[in-house]
């Protein structure tokens, strides 16, 4: 799955704000494209596995919720999580996973995204985040 492209330059201040996020470089997390609305993050599975020596489900979550807030904060109106869920369908085989994140819908208040999770070619996990507006972006006065 991974073919890096170059971010589109409108989303340079949201990849920027992305990376001052202590738990995104803790956990190896970078943003790889950005295009029509949707987000790739990859991340590094190496040192994140479990008791059971396959990756942890809480860094398959992270992934996935890191890459919903990139593409939730897109259009510079800040949003947070009000909720989200995921499901796992694999374990990760690959050294990196990959989390696609895209808008479902949209209300003056809220948004829905959808994120799937890869490991290489196999989709490992599916995550849907609702995000609450709490600000108004300076784009858009």
């Amino acid at each position: 799955m991974t073919d890096e492209r170059p971010i589109p330059e409108v989303y340079t201040e949201a990849v920027r704000r992305s990376e001052t996020c202590g738990f995104a470089r803790l956990l190896g997390m970078v943003v790889t494209e950005i295009e029509g609305g949707r987000v790739r993050v990859a991340m590094p599975i190496a040192g994140k596995e479990n008791v059971h020596g396959t990756t942890h489900g809480g860094a398959i979550f992270a992934v996935a919720d890191h890459a919903f807030g990139v593409a939730a904060n897109l259009d510079g109106i800040d949003q947070i999580a009000i909720s989200a869920y995921i499901q796992y369908f694999s374990v990760p085989a690959a050294g990196t996973l990959e989390a696609m994140a895209y808008r479902v819908s949209e209300t003056e208040k809220t948004s829905v995204y959808a994120v799937d999770v890869y490991s290489g070619d196999r989709r490992v996990a599916t995550f849907e985040g609702v995000g609450f507006k709490i600000g108004v972006s300076a784009k858009k006065e």
